[in-house]
């Protein structure tokens, strides 16, 4: 179930009601479908042709069936459970930290980003001598994916490369560079149309001494206006153009960035006799692309014109295939095998450097969700149940909002999350549909039309899922500090960074309606909260540092001496 895993068949499954008396049923393959049902209807689990009734199947039973896994031990690369209790890469104890300060409660763990990058490179060197490969390999962080400072700098330390956006981005970047976060040899990719803010804070980074800063064209004016006024020599790259018909169809706005064929060819032209020189040809074609076969076959022409290019170019010596890494974050069976996708991709650039006779390019790759998707949690409780009407599921309606924590699930179309709860793994498990308490919107609810429904423990009111693979995207589509949608507001958050041998929990209270309207322009002194000030005050006001020793169980943590 890991990314390098192909650990044996898990079927895909859906959820049917079936009406005994006339032996009919309403499903659709991967969606919710929904019959009006008499008495003797009963929820049967299908898998593949072959049915399990649900009448009286355990949650443990379930997950079992479902996706292979025990209720002890690993249920994916990152989630365990042990002695009943789940556990965030075997150190953290959810359970633990629900009891201790409640739900909703955000729970981000360092530590596994430093994990991933790991990884990813053990992956990649493997790739490489199987391939004899002689270029090395370079993981960018593609920091839109989580701008915050700790997973900015904890990405960085563990031997992450810098790709920017925008031209904040750049600012965030160039202040890093002075206090050493970002050292003098990590690379920093700025992507992305740049309008003239952008383009100067490149030149300022540039020019006040960060020779590792690449540029990736994505318009000839862009081109033109940097290589004009740089003043010291700046290395580019250039981005190809995919045709409609070869970009990701889920994600076909790609096609509007980077150079047709004809223009990288002018802006090659257009650096004869300057300083500056173009040294990476950037190749991305979608996003969190699944299917190696596809996602090579899409590859396959960008490798030949780097080849090509590079025997014209000698100066051309970096082939970055972009994003679209998949993760493991949000499906507990989940199959792909990142060291192959690795070892295909530069056996293809092996065979066309040999052709053109142009060495092995720095392979670069840039990790979004991959590097941060799985380093947070979300913790939410159910504060009431709703029966379904139709013989659709009963709503469990959480003490939250899913629309405002949880924005990809509209935005993207067939998002999913791994939901788990924390307890009652023993109860007869349930079809459920999740629904926010905090706003009175039709769409904050999910799992979303056309999914399987999701199955929980029969457990109700009181109990509380985790919500995983939240930590790429969702706070920065939501924003962090401001005015959410219906003035949810944001949950208290536990952040967990690793020192030595020591773990670091620092504790940030949640947002108080206060804060929410003053943001808003209103006075709040002439307002009515239920607090007294000096409690509102002194809760806003704590941000507590705690160290503990490292230890298999988060649970025998003890609050230390603030630090």
């Amino acid at each position: 179930m890991a990314c390098n895993g192909v650990t044996g068949h898990c079927p895909r499954s859906y959820v049917v009601l079936v009406d005994e008396s006339s032996c009919q049923s309403a499903r659709g393959s991967g969606s919710s479908a929904w019959a009006l049902a008499h008495e003797s209807v009963f929820l049967r689990f299908a898998v593949e042709g072959a049915f399990t009734e649900l009448n009286g199947t355990t949650y443990i039973e379930h997950l079992a069936h479902r996706y292979g896994v025990q209720p002890e031990g690993a249920l994916n690369a990152f989630i365990s459970r042990h002695d009943g209790q789940l556990y965030l890469d075997e150190r953290v104890c959810l359970n633990t930290l629900a009891e201790q300060y409640g739900a909703p409660l955000e729970v981000s763990f360092l530590p596994l980003i430093t994990k991933q990058i790991v990884q990813m490179h053990t992956y990649a060197e493997a790739a490489r001598l199987a391939a004899g490969y002689q270029g090395s390999f370079v993981y960018a962080y593609a920091t839109k994916a989580n701008f915050a400072e700790e997973v900015v700098r904890t990405a960085l330390q563990s031997g992450a490369h810098y790709e920017t956006s925008s031209a904040a981005d750049i600012i965030i970047a160039h202040q890093l560079w002075r206090q050493g976060v970002l050292r003098a040899n990590q690379y920093m990719f700025c992507n992305g149309s740049k309008d003239l803010g952008y383009r100067k804070a490149i030149l300022a980074l540039r020019e006040a001494g960060h020779e590792q800063l690449i540029p990736i064209v994505d318009d000839l004016d862009e081109l033109a206006y940097l290589s004009s006024h740089c003043q010291v020599p700046m290395q580019f790259g250039v981005r190809v153009r995919f045709d409609i018909g070869d970009v990701d169809p889920d994600h076909p706005g790609g096609e509007r960035f980077g150079l047709t064929h004809s223009e990288i060819d002018s802006a090659v032209a257009m650096l004869v006799g300057t300083p500056h020189s173009i040294v990476m040809y950037h190749a991305m074609v979608g996003s969190q692309i699944e299917d190696a076969h596809v996602w090579k076959i899409q590859l396959s022409s960008a490798v030949d014109r780097y080849a090509a290019l590079a025997h014209r170019i000698p100066t051309l010596r970096m082939f970055n295939f972009g994003g679209g890494m998949p993760t493991d974050s949000y499906q507990l069976d989940f199959q792909f095998d990142c060291q192959a996708f690795l070892q295909t991709l530069m056996s293809a650039l092996v065979d066309a450097c040999a052709q053109y006779g142009t060495p092995h390019p720095e392979l670069v790759g840039e990790f979004g969700r991959y590097t941060v998707g799985s380093h947070t949690v979300y913790l939410m409780e159910v504060g009431a149940v709703k029966p379904g009407r139709g013989g659709a599921p009963d709503w469990y309606l959480l003490n939250g909002s899913l629309m405002v924590s949880l924005p990809d699930m509209l935005i993207v179309e067939g998002q999913q999350f791994i939901v788990l709860p924390l307890n009652e793994w023993h109860l007869p498990a349930r079809p459920v549909r999740l629904a926010g308490r905090y706003t009175c919107d039709t769409d904050d609810f999910y799992p979303r039309p056309g999914q399987p429904p999701l199955l929980l423990p029969n457990g109700g009111e009181g109990t509380i899922l985790a919500f995983f693979g939240v930590g790429a995207y969702q706070q920065m589509l939501s924003g962090r500090g401001g005015a959410h949608h219906c003035l949810t507001p944001e949950m208290r958050r536990i952040t967990i960074e690793a020192d030595g041998d020591e773990l670091v929990v620092r504790e940030t209270p949640p947002q108080h309606l206060s804060d929410i309207m003053s943001l808003l322009g209103y006075n709040n002194a002439t307002l009515e909260l239920g607090i007294r000030r000096g409690e509102q005050n002194a809760e806003r006001s704590i941000v507590r540092s705690f160290r503990m020793p490292v230890k298999r169980s988060a649970r025998m943590w003890k609050r230390a001496r603030p630090v």
